[in-house]
This record gives C-alpha cells, structure tokens and sequence, in this order.
C-alpha cells in the first residue's frame, strides 16, 4: 500500500508543481488512466475532472496535449453532466489555437468533437453558429490526410445533421472547399492505407450537402473545369453532379449559362470518354433539377429557357450528318431529353420534325444511318424519363412518321442502316403506343423476310435479338406469323436438279436454318410462344431420326441447343414446367431410346440421336429445366426417370411402342453402347433436381451405376455413370449409409487400380476422380482417401499422365454435373482448401519421383495453381517457383501454356523470390520462344 500511496502522493505533487513539464507528466499520467477506466467514472467525478483539465487549458502550452488525451478520454463517459459538452468546447475553441498543435494533439481536437457530436448534439446545436465558427477556426489550414478525413466528416455532420451555420457559410464553405479538388498521392507503402477516392468522396459528401453552398460552389466548379488537369476535371463534373441532385432550380438560376457553356466545352472538345460521360450526366441532373420547378403565372420558366441555350447551340448541328460535330450535339440533347418528361417533350418537339425531314431528303446511305441513329438513342433517352409504363409516348405525334422510317430501313439493303432500323424498331416497341398491331405484324413480316434471306451475320443477329425483344411484347403476332413461316422454311428442301445440288445451295440452306433455330430461341420467352415454337424443334430431332426430313448432325445440335435457351430463359411458370415435365422431356426421352433399339448397324443408315455429340446436346435440355422444375414436378420427373432405367417402365413415353423388360442399366449382350450411353439423359434428370427432391430406389440406382461405371467399356457410357453416380453422391444426406457407399466404392476402384492387369482400369479411374470431386466439393472428409489413391497415381506407368490431368478435373467447374446450376454441394473456397492441405504431398512426390515420371507432378501442380483465384496464385506461387519453372521446362505443351498462365499474374507485381530467379525464367522463356519459332 505504501509504495501506491507515495506513488500517488507524488503525482498530486506534480499537478501542483511549479516546473511546467512536471506539470506536464502528471497530466499526462492522469489521461493514460483516465483512457483506461473513464467508464468507471462517475457523473460527480467527471465533473470534477472537466473542471480541472479546462482549468489546464490556460496553463503552459507543453500541457496543452496531456489535457486534449484526457479531455478526449473525457467525450466517451456516458455521464457527462448537462452542459459540459458545451463547456469543453468552449474552453478549446478559447483557449487553443488547433492548427498550432502537432498531428496528434489535431487529431485528439478532431476526435473530441465527432465523440461530442455522436452522444450531445442537442447540446452543441445550442451553441448556435458560435460551434461551426469553432470548427472552422479549428480546421483552418489542415494538412494531413488522416487528419482531413476526420474534419470533413465533421462538416458533412454540420451539414446534414442540420447545425445552424449563420453567418458563418461562406466561411465553413472557405475552409472545406480551400482542398477542392483534391490533389493527393498516397506515399509508397503507405501505412494508414488513405486513397485519394477517400478524400474526394469526404469532401464531396460535404460540398454537396446543402444548396446554401449554391453561390460559392458553382463558380468554383466553373473555374476548376477550366482546368488542363483531367482529375480535376472529372471531379468537378462528378462533384457538380451530386450538388445538382441537391438543388432547387432558384440555386442555379444565375449560374445556368456559365454551366453550359462549360459542358458543352467538356462534350464538345472532349479527349475522354469518361469526361465526355461525366459532362452528360451532370446536364442530365441540372436538366433534372431544372424540372423540378413548379411554374407560376409570374414566375420564369427556368427549363424553358435552359433547354432554349442548349438547342441553340446544338439543334442547327443535326442537319449535319456528315460533320464531326452532329454526334456531341446529340448526345448533349439526349443527355437533357433524359431528365424528365417536361424536358422530353420539350426537345423533341424541336429536334425531331428536323430529323424526320432530313431523313426523307438524304439519298446517301451514311447520312440516313447516321439520322436513324441519332433518332434511335433519341427514343432510348426518352423511355428513361417516362415516370410510367402507361404514360402516353413523347413521340405520339411522330408515331406514322417513325414507323415509316423504320419499315424503309429494313427494306434497304444496306446491312448498318439495316442494323439500325432493328435497333430503332426495338425502342419503338418499348415505348407505349407508338406500334400498332398491323405495325407489329408488318414488323413481323420484315423481321421474317430478313432472316430468310439476309446473309450477312451482323443482320441476322440483330434481327434475331430485335425478334426476341418484340415477341416479349407481342407474342401473338409472332405465333400466328412467325414461327409457322419459319417451320415451313426449315422442313421444305431446296429441289434437286438431278440429285445434283450445289455446295453452296446446301450451305445456304443450313445458313437459313440455323438463323431459324436461333430466331425460334429468341421468341420463346412467353409461355404462349413455348407451346408454339417447342414442339416444331421436337420435330426437328423426329424427323433428323425417321430421315423423313434431311437435317444434319450439326443441325440437330442446334435445335437442342436452341431447347437449352429456351429452358434458361423462359418464365418460371406452373405452365412452362408442365410443358417440359409433360410434352418436352418424355418427347426427348423417347426418340433417343427409339434410336438406341434401333441398333447401330441398320441399313447403312444410323439415327443421329446416337451420336454423342447430339446426346450431349439433349443432356443440358433436360438438367437446365429438371433444375427448374417446381417440387412436386421435380419429384414425378425423378420418379419417371428412375422407373425407366431402372425397371424399363416406358409408359409415360410418348409413341410408346417399345418392347416389354428394357434394362438400360443391365449390361447388354454384345454390349451395346447405344442403348448404355443413354445414361447420360438419366444423367440430365436426376443430378439436375434441387436437392429437396428425393430420388426413389436411391440404393438400387447407385449399385447399378456403380456397376455400369466399373465394368462397361463404352466411354460416354461408364464415364456418364460415373458422373451421374457422383452427383446424386454429392447430394446424398449425410450419415452412415453414405460414409458405408463411399467406403465400399473406394474399396472397389482401389482394388482395380492396384491391379496393373484389370482390363477396367481407366473406368475405375474415371468413377474415382468424379466421386473425388463430388466429395470435395461439399467438405466430406472421406475425399481424402481417394485424392490421395490420386496423387499415388501420378507415378503410375499407365495411368499417370491421365491422374495429372484428373487434377484439372478436380479443380474445374463442370457444365453439366456437379455446378451450382444444379444444385450441387458446393462449398466456398473449395479450390483453395484443397490446394493448402495437398501443395505439400504435391512438392514431396515431385522430389521423390524418377526423372520419366516428374513431369506427370508438374502438370498436376500447373493444373492446380491454374485454377485458384488469382490473389491466391500471387500469394502461394513464390513457395512454387522452382517447380514452376521446372515445368517451363517440360516437353508437354499442356503442360508449358498452364505454367505460362499461372505465371503471368506474378510478373504484373513480382515478388522477390521471383526477381531472385529472373535469370532462370527469361531463359526458359526465350527457349519457348525459339522452340514454338523452330516447330513453325
């Protein structure tokens, strides 16, 4: 106790003593225990203290930083007595002179007010304008960044917390805007992590936060686009932008021609696309704000006279199409149009009779492009001001003029103005009434026309997406129009002279049929139209297998690929899912076992609905809308599918004249690959449904699949099993009944691979590396026995070059099994995990392995850096780099372009292990160089 009680005895001595900087250390001491318990303190004692340490405060200046630490440890206590707050700052705003302060000590000022603000703000808003002119005194002349942030954020509370400036606006404008704009460079390796974005958004936050800043402000912001700096250029006009949101039209009536001339300079003379851009769309918010207005009988129009200047200076640039300055003007009038409907109606009452005129009196194709375009972004820029879907188009008025326009272009032959005119036809559907219903099915006739004849691709493509847009709006017109044209054209061949077609016509005719599968796509967004346009692609794929029709192998992947487009983009209705669970999916289902019994030796001819490619089309038609389905469906499709392979049930088949006791899961005699490869489609169902959705014979299925996979020497046939039996693993609950399945495969694809003599070697490896990757993917700790049975393959004789690339496998996203799209388990950061639990058996096996069998664990290793995030690879590839650069040496090029990749992020930023082996890596590089230089 004695040593305390002289310890503190001494301590009152030195508040008292008459020396200054033992004054100093007792203060001193007191704060540093004052930060430790001023949570402890009560109403009375604090009292106490601010009376002291405002008494201190006239003391010597070397006292002035113990007393700000302990006046700020002061501003947290919850106690603070009634008025104290007032009376600290008082005493600081009297006593000190901030700016006089080291760094530290402003920062402790700053610190105090913002603590005062966030707990007694009743309390400093009675000091009335006397705490802004504190504040102001305070921030005067403040220099460092850390410090500046904190100042601003006491302004913009000033500001928005409704303080009373007073008198004293023009000054807190002064000393904030004194900054404006921002000029800071962060040192190198800057600690504190300041950007300049910081600062600009702090003190635009503060410039732009009440309209009594109007007067100072807009001139400022003049003067700055004045500017040859680019920065400073864009902050103004970014700056103008967020003030301009703020505003009534009486802050900016005197400043209106200063502004414009201003950013019509920024559009006019820009050398920036970003400038360009901030310049719009600060004319975008002062037009904005111009229109908030409300007019009186005596009071001026402030638009009106505004959007008078603007079209002064760019209407007359209009009838200019083949000068510089007709796309700055249009885009200046656009950018105003945008900003509501007053202003709309305002501009296009005065731009678009020019535009109209000039387009019938223009004989060059250029000149009317480039017209259709400006009128094209003219509507675009409208549709963004309507307040309503229903409100009556700006553009009512032009409307038979327009489409007139419109339907001339598409009938040109000019391929941009035909472009265009798809464009503009678009915008004109989006707006409200401007297209009527005989204009929609002339539209329709033109879109047809287009896509049945035009060959260049960049029209076909604009048609098709102008197609997809209009149908949304107007299906009907493309169901009764549209699509029967289409189905006629696709089923009708070109005639035969001779049975001596030409190349070229054959072509031509698959060109017309595949802007027809892709047209047909594009429409199908609408139930309506789904019911119209699936059927005639399921007749693509019937007639493709009866021969009836000729349509290629590539055309029938088409046709499922256009399926696929309409399965992701359809509306996600009870209508739509009963039409891929009821007509699309059976359908599908039956024609390829219709092809499968078919054999594939008949008559010379073969059903291209056993080609692997065209099963691998139809797969992701079936999973994209399994995945969609809603539960009870999902529920009935899984059941449908399961009682197919598994008991050979076809009678939800359609055209169901199929033998009796089909087993696609059984291996066929003679093994027969067009019946077994159907897997895939089981594949397609099952793996696809939400995880909710229980799979029936769930036991049954997987010793089916797991026996297919294993024994079947078919590689789309056991590789789809592997697959199909992986991704029902990753969904399966989990429990004793997996971890035992899980076991016993491992125990079976183990015993294969230990035996260099099992004929079934490869499926075995290809069941393994997919449940490896169905296990990892969601954490499951028995993954680990089979990765590392993988990275024991990677010496193998036979195998290991396949288990390299098992990594890439592992690591990758899968299309059409194991994503997220089909409602996998899949866990975050995967990828990563894995690579920090196995770099090191990686690295070890590389050092132990013979020089022949090396090269497997660099490809291994490439393929898992690969496919990390890229701030991972940057961080990890450092440990790597010898064996990195060991793989540049590896004669696989696989191999090499992996590496490459993996390297390149690296060298952006180097690390010095990197720099340490700059030697090695441009030689290996330059030897790159030559070999790939040589082999040309």
């Amino acid at each position: 106790m004695f040593p305390s009680a002289f310890f503190f005895l001494d301590r009152r001595l030195s508040l008292t003593s008459s020396q200054p900087h033992t004054r100093a250390r007792g203060v001193q001491l007191l704060s540093e225990v004052l930060h430790e318990c001023y949570g402890n303190l009560t109403e009375r004692e604090v009292e106490v203290l601010i009376a002291f340490y405002e008494n201190r405060l006239k003391d010597h200046y070397i006292i002035t930083p113990p007393v700000l630490q302990g006046l700020r440890a002061l501003t947290k206590c919850t106690v603070l007595p009634p008025g104290s707050a007032v009376s600290m700052l008082r005493s600081l705003f009297q006593d000190v002179h901030v700016q006089s302060l080291m760094l530290t000590e402003r920062s402790c000022v700053y610190n105090m007010l913002i603590n005062l603000m966030e707990t007694r703000e009743a309390e400093l808003k009675g000091l009335g304008a006397d705490f802004v002119f504190g504040f102001v005194q305070s921030m005067d002349g403040e220099r460092d960044p850390r410090n500046l942030l904190l100042a601003f954020q006491i302004a913009k509370n000033i500001i928005h917390r409704g303080y009373d400036l007073g008198k004293f606006t023009e000054e807190l404008f002064e000393v904030t805007s004194c900054y404006f704009p921002i000029d800071f460079t962060p040192p190198a390796n800057d600690p504190h992590g300041i950007t300049k974005e910081e600062l600009i958004e702090a003190l635009r936050a503060v410039l732009s936060g009440t309209p009594k800043f109007a007067e100072f402000l807009l001139p400022l912001i003049i003067e700055k686009l004045d500017s040859d700096v680019q920065s400073a250029k864009l902050d103004s006009l970014q700056t103008l932008t967020a003030c301009l949101s703020q505003y009534e039209h009486k802050d900016v009536a005197e400043f209106l021609e200063g502004l414009w001339t201003s950013l019509r300079r920024e559009v006019f003379q820009t050398s920036s696309e970003r400038i360009e851009s901030a310049g719009l769309a600060a004319l975008t918010t002062l037009t904005s704000c111009l229109s908030r207005s409300v007019l009186n009988s005596d009071s001026e129009d402030s638009l009106s006279t505004f959007l008078d200047l603007v079209l002064k200076d760019c209407k007359h640039h209009l009838c200019e199409p083949d000068l510089k300055l007709v796309w700055p003007s249009a885009k200046l009038l656009q950018a105003a149009c945008s900003a509501s409907n007053r202003a709309s109606h305002i501009i296009t009452a005065a731009v678009m009779p020019s535009l109209i005129d000039q387009y019938s009196s223009r004989t060059q194709c250029s000149h009317r492009r480039t017209l259709l375009e400006v009128v094209v972004r003219f509507i675009q820029s409208v549709k963004t001001s309507q307040s309503s879907e229903n409100e009556e188009s700006v553009f009512s008025a032009f409307r038979e003029s327009l489409c007139s326009m419109v339907f001339s272009a598409l009938s040109e032959t000019n391929s941009s103005l035909q472009i265009t005119a798809t464009s503009m036809l678009t915008s004109l559907a989006q707006q409200t009434g401007l297209l009527l219903d005989s204009d929609i099915e002339l539209a329709v006739d033109h879109l047809t026309r287009l896509l049945l004849t035009e060959e260049d691709d960049r029209v076909s493509l604009a048609v098709v997406e102008c197609a997809g847009a209009l149908a949304a709006l107007h299906p009907a017109a493309f169901i009764t129009k549209l699509i029967p044209r289409l189905k006629t054209e696709m089923f009708t061949e070109p005639m035969d002279q001779d049975n001596n077609r030409v190349a070229s016509e054959q072509y031509s005719h698959h060109a017309v049929r595949q802007r027809c599968l892709s047209a047909l796509a594009a429409v199908s967004t609408q139930p309506s139209i789904v019911r119209e346009s699936t059927p005639v692609l399921l007749e693509v794929l019937s007639s493709a297998h009866t021969g009836s029709v000729g349509f290629s192998v590539e055309e029938v992947v088409l046709a499922c690929r256009s399926l696929q487009r309409i399965a992701e983009q359809v509306q996600d209705t009870e209508e739509t899912g009963q039409c891929f669970h009821e007509v699309i999916i059976p359908r599908l289902l039956s024609l390829a076992l219709q092809a499968a019994l078919q054999g594939e030796g008949n008559s010379g001819r073969r059903s291209p609905l056993v080609e692997e490619v065209v099963l691998s089309a139809v797969v992701p038609v079936i999973s994209t809308s399994c995945s969609r389905l809603q539960p009870t469906l999902a529920g009935q499709t899984a059941s449908r599918a399961v009682s197919l392979f598994l008991d050979g049930d076809v009678s939800f088949l359609p055209d169901n004249s199929f033998p009796s006791h089909i087993q696609l899961l059984k291996k066929q005699q003679g093994d027969s690959w067009s019946q077994s490869q159907m897997v895939c489609l089981l594949m397609g169902c099952v793996c696809s449904l939400p995880r909710s959705v229980e799979v029936p014979q769930i036991d049954q299925l997987l010793s089916q699949l797991e026996e297919m996979s294993c024994t079947c020497s078919h590689p789309l046939s056991y590789t789809s099993a592997a697959k199909c039996f992986a991704g029902l693993v990753n969904k399966r609950s989990q429990g004793d009944s997996l971890d035992s399945l899980i076991q016993r495969t491992t125990k079976r694809v183990c015993s294969e691979l230990d035996s260099t003599s099992s004929p079934v070697r490869t499926q075995a490896f290809t069941l393994m590396i997919w449940v490896a990757k169905a296990l990892l993917l969601r954490y499951h700790p028995l993954s680990t026995a089979l990765t590392d049975k993988l990275f024991s393959l990677l010496g193998d004789a036979d195998l290991g070059a396949m288990a390299a690339d098992g990594f890439s496998l592992l690591m990758s996203d899968s299309a059409d099994v194991l994503n997220r799209g089909c409602h996998a388990d899949v866990r975050i950061m995967y990828r990563q995990r894995f690579f920090s639990e196995n770099s090191a058996k990686l690295v070890q096996g590389f050092n132990a392995a013979p020089q022949e069998k090396k090269p497997n664990y660099l490809k291994a290793l490439s393929n898992i850096v690969n496919k990390l995030p890229k701030q991972v690879q940057i961080t990890e590839l450092p440990a790597l780099l010898s064996l990195l650069l060991e793989a540049l040496l590896c004669p696989d090029q696989g191999v090499q372009l992996s590496t490459l990749s993996c390297l390149e992020p690296v060298l952006i930023n180097p690390p010095p292990a990197l720099i340490q082996q700059l030697e090695a890596l441009v030689s290996r590089l330059l030897a790159l160089i030559c070999s790939a230089s040589h082999e040309r």
